[in-house]
């Protein structure tokens, strides 16, 4: 593992980026790139679990860490791509404590939490390390749990408090969505729930994340406290590239006066 959970707890600023596309290949190059850590997205990204493992392996000779950005809050979701290597997992649309609670259950080990042992598996080795890695995958798994409902903003201090919630995510789309304003990064409404999930974090010594869609909103959310950062993800790396390519290639194509 890349160490991810300690290095927050250390007061570090991660740099990370999405994973949609479903290919080792892109993952790889992606993870080469310098990132502290990537999100393989199996929530809205075109790949599934069975796409997963190979990206997994193709970043494990990288330096970024892997989270995985399960389709729910479903334990068996959880395990499987911790049994798989994930180093961290991310749920999205928390909506209160008892859902986070669920999550960082579905994480862990009894006797902290319903994780299912399983010692063939690629997190262990299979099979080579499981006491190790039952050792420390409670100071090592990353427990990350979307902050973008509505209703979750009245129960920010509840989910901050639980032991295991390690990041609180802020999803900007969908919480804009959800208070009516959507792609309005810079409402009032917006900036105040940002605000409070900064303040609950920091009541509870967590840490709080972001994905923004413009680089040169960095400083202004890192200056707030967010130090686990998003920005960008293969398909839009991929897509920005072709369209650039495509659009100087038709420039010198143009009749030139």
């Amino acid at each position: 593992m890349k160490n991810l959970k300690q290095r927050l707890l250390n007061g570090e600023t991660l740099n990370g980026c999405w994973l949609n596309l479903g290919s080792a290949v892109t993952a790889e190059i992606v993870g080469l790139s310098g990132f502290d850590w990537v999100l393989i997205d199996l929530e809205h990204g075109a790949g599934s679990e069975s796409t997963t493992l190979s990206q997994i392996q193709a970043l494990e000779h990288t330096s970024a860490g892997v989270i995985v950005r399960a389709e729910s809050t479903e334990p068996q979701r959880i395990h499987r791509v911790l049994d798989m290597g994930a180093e961290g997992v991310m749920c999205p649309k928390v909506r209160n404590a008892e859902e986070a609670l669920k999550v960082v259950k579905g994480l862990h080990y009894p006797p902290f939490g319903n994780r299912g042992v399983a010692k063939m598996v690629r997190a262990t080795q299979f099979g080579l390390n499981f006491n190790d890695y039952y050792q420390k995958s409670k100071d090592q798994i990353l427990g990350v749990v979307q902050i973008e409902t509505r209703e979750v903003l009245n129960h920010l201090d509840e989910v901050a408090a639980i032991e295991g919630v390690d990041v609180l995510f802020i999803g900007p789309a969908d919480l804009t969505m959800e208070l009516g304003i959507f792609g309005q990064f810079d409402h009032p409404d917006f900036l105040d729930a940002v605000q409070r999930i900064i303040g609950a974090a920091k009541k509870a010594n967590k840490a709080v994340g972001i994905l923004f869609f413009n680089p040169d909103d960095y400083q202004k959310y890192h200056k707030m406290g967010i130090r686990f950062l998003a920005c960008g993800a293969d398909a839009t790396f991929v897509a920005d590239g072709a369209r650039n390519m495509a659009n100087k290639l038709a420039d010198f194509r143009k009749p030139q006066i």
